[in-house]
């Protein structure tokens, strides 16, 4: 009898040693894992790509918008107007006050991931049923296109 009463007591003690059903082990669950750095611009609002912060500067700076004028005029005014209404592509008009500096230099600079994973890309896209191709404008380039955005917009 005393074995029978060894035995149950060793499992007893073995069930109370193992926790029980608390399969948490005491701990907290792991964080959530941080956003990718392309699903946090995402979420900014500022488009993917390589420009992740644009300083502007006031006032605007003359030698820029008129880089970024012939730039709009050689490539970008076939299917963009300088008023809000749509041609082949949306009009410039606003685009500064609607959108961050980044995702507008995104767009200009990486299109085709910008048309594939940018949710405002792809109304773009839907608005005007015309996928817009890749220029091949610099960074550089897509910052003197921007100022001349700015230009357009009425920013002094």
């Amino acid at each position: 009898m005393k074995t029978l009463y060894g035995a149950f007591f060793l499992l007893l003690f073995s069930l109370a040693a193992c926790g029980g059903g608390d399969k948490s082990g005491g701990s907290a669950p792991p964080p959530p894992e941080a956003a990718s750095p392309e699903a946090q611009m995402l979420a900014e609002g500022k488009g993917v790509g390589e420009v992740k912060n644009v300083e502007l500067k006031t006032p605007l700076e003359a030698e820029r918008i008129n880089r970024g004028k012939a730039i709009y005029e050689m490539k970008c005014s076939a299917c963009h107007k300088l008023d809000d209404k749509k041609f082949v592509g949306p009009g410039w008009k606003g685009v500064t006050q609607n959108r961050k500096p980044e995702w507008i230099m995104n767009m200009i600079t990486n299109v085709d991931i910008m048309l594939d994973k940018d949710e405002e890309a792809q109304k773009l896209l839907q608005l005007c049923l015309t996928r817009m191709p890749n220029q091949n404008v610099s960074i550089g380039d897509a910052r003197d296109v921007l100022e001349f955005m700015r230009s357009n917009d009425g920013e002094k």
